[in-house]
């Protein structure tokens, strides 16, 4: 039995959700998500909150069940919250600026890099060396996040590049003698 997938997900106030056959559509303050259920789990609307349950015993069935309630919540969770993931950037001349719906990042190549911004997710820069990528959809918001890093990974010497905010980089002492 899965513990995630027994669990109903509740829908708050101010949030509307329909499930038909597989499909759930969710819309709230943030927006609208749907998300389609594979064949191995069955979707439906019980007293205000949407239940997920596998539709045999198979283990195709039970590896889907947890999945699809965590996709469910997470639908909920991105219309109501959103999702949000921050980006520190360190480095000596290392910085952001957005331009239009482009990300600029100068992080020590011989040419700026230019990041185009998906229009479903918004960028803010509280400061020049801080990324904020927000949205309702948890995976994009998560790729964003994973395409923008790829630029500059940190390194272990000196902890240069781009890392999430709260990331611990595993620092590397030099050669020695």
């Amino acid at each position: 039995m899965s513990r995630i997938g027994k669990r109903p997900v509740q829908i708050p106030d101010g949030v509307e959700a329909s499930v038909s056959g597989q499909t759930v559509e969710v819309s709230g303050p943030r927006g609208v998500r749907r998300f389609v259920a594979g064949d191995n789990v069955a979707v439906a609307m019980e007293n205000g909150s949407i239940v997920v349950r596998p539709r045999g015993p198979s283990k195709r069935a039970r590896q889907q069940w947890g999945m699809s309630r965590t996709m469910v919540a997470n639908c909920v969770e991105g219309v109501v919250n959103g999702f949000r993931k921050t980006l520190d950037i360190t480095g000596v001349g290392y910085r952001a600026q957005l331009d239009g719906g482009d990300l600029k990042l100068t992080l020590g190549f011989s040419h700026e890099v230019r990041f185009s911004i998906p229009e479903d997710v918004s960028i803010t820069l509280p400061r020049p060396t801080q990324i904020i990528v927000e949205g309702i959809d948890s995976q994009q918001v998560g790729q964003v996040a994973a395409n923008i890093r790829r630029w500059r990974r940190p390194e272990p010497y000196k902890g240069k590049g781009i890392r999430y905010a709260g990331e611990f980089i595993f620092r590397k002492d030099t050669k020695r003698k």
